[in-house]
């Protein structure tokens, strides 16, 4: 069985301060390697996996992705979609009181083998119709988004850049899937994401209250290890994966758009 390192005196005393947050959720993402390893051993069924389909936007650069600001559309099988957009990290006592209490706006704590960070999310329910006529370019991108989200991305993106200046990068499609194994004593969830290069990433989640975070953390563990599941390997961000992924194809379209050009002239 791996042995996962518990946090240290520093790290605990921070993930407490931190815990002004509404949810604590403990991730783990499993490498395309190990990947069937894992779905066999917790008997998980694509089959019964939702589609979904995610779409962010950003600068080819990735500018706003790098100030700590996340932008995204998803689209879910047979629901509503959403917009949101995601301060990461972000010190909750360094919020405007007036932001906390703003509707679909959460903070978060997201926990790892190794780490954690705090984020800050505000979403907004979309018509599905309405994503796939904006995406299809007749509609401009600032309707899939509130004015309380454009005023944060105003607020927390870097000067000069605007939802009008942001690239689309996407979409990625994502396989999830909700499970309540017995050993576990609580509800899983498993998303496969499917990168453009062809490379995939499992994760596998589960949520609580801050007060039982480190509870969950120590069974959740246990109940992955025992079944064979490599709590030690590196940690993967499945969304910035996504977006380094898409801007690089961004960025070799232009370059290929300038070598025509200077061909041409």
């Amino acid at each position: 069985m791996t042995v996962v390192e518990p946090l240290d005196q520093h790290q605990l005393t921070e993930v407490l301060r931190l815990i002004g947050a509404e949810s604590v959720e403990l991730k783990l993402s499993v490498p395309d390697s190990d990947r069937r390893s894992a779905v066999a051993a917790l008997g998980l069924d694509p089959r019964d996996a939702e589609i979904r389909q995610v779409v962010f936007f950003d600068t080819p650069d990735l500018e706003v992705s790098d100030r700590g600001v996340a932008v995204r559309v998803r689209s879910v099988q047979g629901r509503p979609a959403d917009s949101v957009v995601t301060l990461r990290p972000i010190d909750p006592e360094h919020l405007p009181a007036e932001l906390r209490k703003s509707r679909g706006f959460g903070v978060e704590v997201a926990a790892m083998p190794g780490g954690f960070v705090c984020s800050a999310a505000m979403e907004a329910e979309l018509d599905p119709l309405t994503v796939k006529e904006i995406l299809a370019g007749r509609w401009p991108v600032r309707k899939l988004f509130t004015r309380e989200q454009s005023a944060l991305i105003k607020a927390y993106a870097p000067d000069g850049i605007s939802l009008e200046s942001l690239e689309r990068l996407g979409p990625i499609n994502v396989l999830r899937l909700k499970f309540a194994p017995r050993a576990a004593g609580r509800r899983l969830v498993a998303e496969l994401w499917n990168y453009p290069d062809g490379s995939r990433l499992l994760e596998l989640s589960t949520k609580g209250p801050p007060a039982d975070a480190f509870a969950v953390a120590a069974e959740t563990q246990a109940f992955l290890a025992a079944r064979g599941i490599d709590l030690s390997r590196v940690q993967w961000a499945k969304t910035k994966t996504a977006m380094q992924i898409f801007a690089a194809e961004l960025q070799a379209q232009a370059a290929a758009a300038r070598r025509v050009t200077r061909v041409s002239s």
